[in-house]
């Protein structure tokens, strides 16, 4: 839930969110948020029954009559058809002020059990998945010289963990290509954003601990805890209405710090919490 403060002022009153995977999980509680603090939303997935029943619940948070909820059923790694989809959005809506990447999914998972075709697959989620969405709408945000561009990363998007090799390299990927965009765009006045958000409870969270090593469940226990997506999301819009580039939740500043001052020490600690799951699992 928004601020009391934020509530009231309204920050994204007239403004319009694209919202790639934005009918579940973070995205959508970052579409509730939005559409709270006066904006409308355009949100983005596969699944049209999940779509209509997410705009309904955020149809019911408008604060204004101004406001509209627009679904887009489309697969956004279908580049031809949200080609389509996202030409009818500008001809009926306008250019959208923001565009939030929160597309993606983990396959946890011992390297060896992993195939060829589960690191392609993450890859075309994670990160032709936002960088699709981009592509699209990149040229019309350079003309009209304004904009933002939010992608999701991780914390996983600037240190590793055994058990999530197919889904670390995507959000490094993801980190890099927001940091280029970042420096290339900002003379059209174009702003870009990238998000880290904690382990957060959320449907595919669910479906990433069906595989999870059993080590990732040990060194997590205790480590970190889960947030909630509407955590999550409250302190995303925060720090994208305060324009920062990293935009990151809970702990993850603090990692974040202490991956760049000392990545040794991060790597020593995760190296350590291993090894004592494996003793516990009696694999040592």
């Amino acid at each position: 839930m928004p601020s009391a403060r934020l509530i009231k002022q309204q920050p994204f009153r007239r403004k319009i969110a694209l919202i790639p995977g934005g009918s579940k999980g973070i995205g959508k509680a970052s579409a509730r948020e939005i559409v709270q603090l006066g904006g409308s939303v355009g949100i983005v997935a596969r699944d049209p029954k999940v779509l209509q029943e997410t705009a309904d619940e955020l149809e019911s948070l408008r604060t204004s009559d101004e406001q509209f909820i627009d679904v887009i059923a489309c697969d956004v790694t279908d580049e031809m058809r949200l080609l389509g989809e996202l030409a009818s959005f500008l001809n009926l809506r306008g250019l959208p002020d923001y565009l939030i990447n929160m597309v993606g999914y983990a396959y946890p998972q011992y390297c060896e059990q992993l195939t060829l075709a589960d690191f392609r697959r993450n890859m075309e989620v994670n990160y032709f998945g936002q960088l699709i969405p981009i592509m699209i709408l990149l040229p019309h945000f350079m003309e009209a010289r304004r904009g933002h561009i939010v992608n999701a990363s991780s914390g996983l998007g600037f240190m590793g963990a055994m058990g999530y090799a197919t889904y670390t390299p995507t959000k490094y990927a993801i980190f890099g290509l927001s940091e280029s965009l970042r420096n290339e765009l900002k003379p059209y006045g174009v702003r870009v954003s990238v998000v880290f958000p904690p382990d957060t409870d959320t449907p595919g969270f669910e479906t990433e601990n069906i595989t999870k090593p059993q080590e990732i469940h040990l060194m997590q226990d205790g480590f970190l805890r889960t947030y909630t997506a509407a955590e999550v999301a409250e302190e995303f819009i925060v720090g994208l209405l305060k324009n920062k580039f990293e935009i990151h939740i809970g702990a993850m500043k603090y990692l974040r710090i202490v991956s760049r001052i000392s990545p040794g020490l991060v790597r020593y600690v995760s190296d350590r919490e291993y090894q004592q799951a494996r003793r516990k699992l009696g694999k040592a």
